[in-house]
């Protein structure tokens, strides 16, 4: 059913109000009007998508008709230049809480009845269907969530809240090399994830936050990628938190900037990835000074805040070591990620290596995964610099265009480089510098 209804009647509200406001009486035809446009109103909030909105937030009445107001702009654009007319000192077209006050004609004493529904806790609030505002002069807007239930907009994703960044995620089970333990132990941090509800609600078992997990092993070896897909197996958005953004040298900032970030996430559909977690939750030193004392109090306060989150988080460490043992107690999984063994990298270059190039009759998966010793994330940068080598010469992908690749990945690290560190495709870079 339409909801022309619904905005047939805020146009003829603002109508009313507009007589009012000039002082003239409003015609009984008009309020003839009215009455008609709030009898249909009744019957489409009986049976349209209203009814879905309003039982799954539990809105009253009076919620629906402040949401329709507020959302009277989106629907027809007509609505926001008479808001406009009707508030002139606020310029924008959609309307404060004094102007839907105004529109619904409350008395004095319907007031704090009236800002109840605005509260945060109230259900337009709490179920996101309204931005937040602070002031009675504020503008109010529905949110995304309210445009697509109501008015049948596409929904949008939310924008990640501050001191985070938003990952793609698309990587599957299928496109992970790990160990089989390894994995065992990522279903059942899935697990606890798709079945905690049912364990506490039914079962009786204590509610808790996380899952908390830390992924700990040498760099490249798939940790972030793991994060990925579990955030794709569970339908999750993946969110990056941003060191650089949470981390603060001001006393206090830090905690308040995790507090805001937990907070936004809490109980979402959000796997929150905290990478290189060291710098942020690591070890407490020896007191020496009042900054000391201060770094342990911040430490402390960060590992008992991120314990109550509810949801799952990811924390990554190169070196476990460098955590605070007391946190590390407190994950509900510590799952290790191994360099990959000879048989892991052949996979991982199977994988890798684009599927519909032209290959050199010589490229082997097993024989590049016997030759040297890369992690997953090496081997990834590597096929895709021998395919990109292969393809600036317009000819497949051959040894000399891997050995090239290898080389370029093992530079990387800073050592000494040998190339019998090529193994068998040390022959081949030989050739390629000749």
């Amino acid at each position: 059913m339409s909801l022309s209804p619904e905005w047939q009647r805020i146009e003829l509200l603002t109508a009313c109000l507009s007589a009012q406001r000039r002082g003239e009486p409003i015609d009984e035809a008009l309020q003839q009007r009215l009455r008609d446009a709030h009898a249909r109103v009744v019957g489409v909030r009986q049976e349209s998508k209203w009814r879905a909105l309003a039982e799954g937030a539990g809105l009253s009445a009076l919620d629906q008709d402040i949401l329709a107001c507020v959302a009277g702009p989106d629907a027809e654009p007509r609505i926001g230049w008479v808001y406009q007319e009707l508030q002139p000192g606020v310029g924008s077209p959609y309307p404060t809480a004094a102007l839907v006050r105004e529109l619904l004609f409350l008395e004095q004493d319907e007031a704090p009845a009236f800002h109840a529904r605005l509260a945060d806790a109230a259900p337009l609030r709490r179920c996101g269907l309204l931005d937040p505002v602070a002031e009675l002069y504020q503008p109010l807007r529905v949110t995304a969530r309210t445009r697509s239930a109501l008015l049948g907009w596409p929904a949008l994703p939310p924008a990640p809240p501050p001191g985070a960044v938003e990952l793609p995620v698309r990587a599957s089970w299928d496109e992970i090399v790990l160990p089989a333990g390894c994995r065992r132990a990522l279903h059942e941090l899935l697990a606890w994830v798709r079945e905690r509800d049912r364990v506490e609600r039914d079962w009786g078992a204590r509610a808790s936050g996380g899952p908390i997990a830390l992924f700990c092993g040498p760099s490249g070896t798939g940790k972030t990628f793991a994060a990925e897909v579990l955030a794709h197996a569970l339908g999750y958005r993946l969110l990056r938190a941003d060191l650089g953004l949470l981390v603060s040298k001001y006393v206090g900032e830090t905690e308040k900037n995790l507090n805001a970030l937990l907070d936004a996430v809490d109980g979402e559909p959000v796997v929150l990835l905290f990478d290189e977690a060291d710098s942020l939750f690591g070890r407490r030193g020896e007191i020496k000074d009042a900054r000391d004392r201060y770094a342990n109090m911040e430490v402390s306060h960060l590992l008992t805040r991120i314990e109550l989150h509810r949801g799952p988080c990811i924390l990554t460490s190169n070196l476990r070591q460098h955590l605070d043992t007391a946190f590390v107690r407190r994950f509900h999984a510590v799952i290790e990620f191994p360099r990959p063994d000879a048989r892991a990298r052949a996979a991982l270059w199977q994988l890798h290596l684009p599927p519909r190039a032209p290959h050199a009759a010589d490229v082997s998966a097993q024989q590049l995964g016997e030759s040297v010793a890369l992690s997953g994330g090496q081997i990834r940068n590597a096929a895709l610099r021998a395919a990109l080598l292969a393809s600036a010469e317009a000819a497949p992908i051959g040894l000399a265009h891997l050995a090239r690749a290898v080389w370029t990945e093992l530079a990387k690290d800073g050592r000494e480089l040998s190339p019998a560190m090529l193994g068998s495709l040390a022959a081949q870079l030989q050739e390629a510098d000749a």
